[in-house]
């Protein structure tokens, strides 16, 4: 019986995207059986603005702070040692609470390939790149952004994009 190789990532070796407020995406795993990052949000900073996956579900643990989840249109504070797990087409959007800074491990299963999502993410927090530029690979990385009526985002939704 062959085995796989397992996959070791230590902490210096993540490639790390900075984040305007003081956080950041820590990439660990791309794609295959599941794709995860650890992401650290400065006290109230935006996560991600609505969205849904099509394809996967996404698990979030909180590791610090308290996370605001959005989930099909109900909000729920979760805090350190709390877990979300978000079916396939929900959709979701979360942030840091106001005050408090916030780190989460988010997985996503199956994986898919999305590390290039996370860099276009720092560069359109940096103000180096339009929101706008992500729209054309949202079924390339199974993000799909909502307005907040519900309809597909065609780039005009209010949340922060992260």
């Amino acid at each position: 019986m062959t085995h796989q190789a397992a996959q070791v990532v230590q902490a210096d070796e993540a490639e790390h995207i900075p984040l305007p407020h003081g956080g950041g995406f820590h990439l660990l795993a791309d794609g295959g059986a599941l794709g995860a990052n650890r992401l650290a949000l400065g006290a109230g900073a935006p996560g991600a603005r609505l969205h849904f996956h099509a394809r996967s579900t996404e698990l979030f643990y909180v590791l610090a702070g308290t996370v605001e989840f959005e989930l099909a249109g109900d909000t729920t504070a979760v805090g350190r040692g709390g877990l979300v797990l978000v079916p396939p087409g929900m959709p979701h959007a979360f942030g840091a609470a106001p005050g408090t800074p916030a780190e989460v491990l988010a997985v996503l299963s199956p994986g898919v390939e999305r590390f290039g999502y996370f860099r276009s993410l720092g560069r359109i927090q940096h103000g180096l790149e339009p929101f706008e530029s992500l729209l054309p690979a949202q079924e390339r990385y199974d993000v799909h952004f909502v307005d907040r009526d519900g309809a597909r985002d065609g780039g005009g939704g209010s949340a922060t994009p992260s």
